[in-house]
């Protein structure tokens, strides 16, 4: 059974073009439904996580002898999504930004709710957003951010948003529980004095961070 290791920075869109595969090919697999029910999302996925990965299918194309026929294939894309807000938790509306993913060089304006959206390689893994008059500067890391069960997907989302947890090295240590309790504060939460990621901590960040 062809299977595939996933390691940090794999996606399942990245996954199913280094095989040949639309995305969705692979994530509807049947063999992939326990992957499917424990990451929810297809493009959150922990190193480590199995995905089967089935053999090419041919397909056959009627057509006449001697004759010269055209064929198009469908080109696999991946949708990078953000919602840039500042530091009172408003969004960055009608901002210009540059967007640079590998070699691509992309320009546009966040939408009145913060928001950008464009299509990028699936193997893509290095960006840079550089944003408004100032400039500000933010690094992209595609496909690097864990599922928000670990605690580590947990530890990128609250650094992402500005709650400092340092490394994201899946550790609860004192830094991510303060992060983690100045998060529940911020957004009404209540504040765990042990610092434990509960249910409603994770659906409000889930809820905050869009994914």
């Amino acid at each position: 059974m062809p299977e595939y290791k996933v390691k940090q920075g794999d996606c399942i869109e990245s996954i199913a073009q280094k095989f040949g595969h639309l995305w969705q090919t692979l994530w509807d697999d049947p063999e992939n439904a326990d992957l499917r029910k424990k990451r929810k999302e297809p493009n959150v996925l922990l190193s480590g996580d199995i995905v089967f990965v089935p053999e090419k299918r041919s397909k056959d194309e009627s057509g006449q002898t001697e004759e010269r026929h055209r064929f198009r294939i469908k080109s696999a894309t991946s949708m990078l999504k953000m919602v840039l807000i500042d530091e009172n938790d408003e969004p960055r509306s009608n901002e210009n930004y540059i967007l640079i993913v590998d070699d691509e060089i992309i320009t546009g304006t966040t939408k009145a709710d913060g928001s950008l959206k464009h299509s990028i390689k699936p193997n893509a893994k290095n960006g840079k957003l550089i944003v408004g008059e100032e400039q500000d500067e933010y690094v992209l890391d595609l496909g690097y951010i864990d599922p928000i069960t670990e605690i580590s997907g947990v530890q990128s989302r609250l650094n992402n948003l500005g709650f400092d947890c340092g490394e994201e090295n899946g550790k609860l240590n004192t830094k991510t529980k303060d992060a983690i309790q100045d998060f529940q504060f911020q957004y009404g939460l209540e504040v765990e004095e042990t610092g434990k990621i509960d249910e409603k901590t994770r659906a409000k960040l889930k809820e905050i961070y869009k994914f």
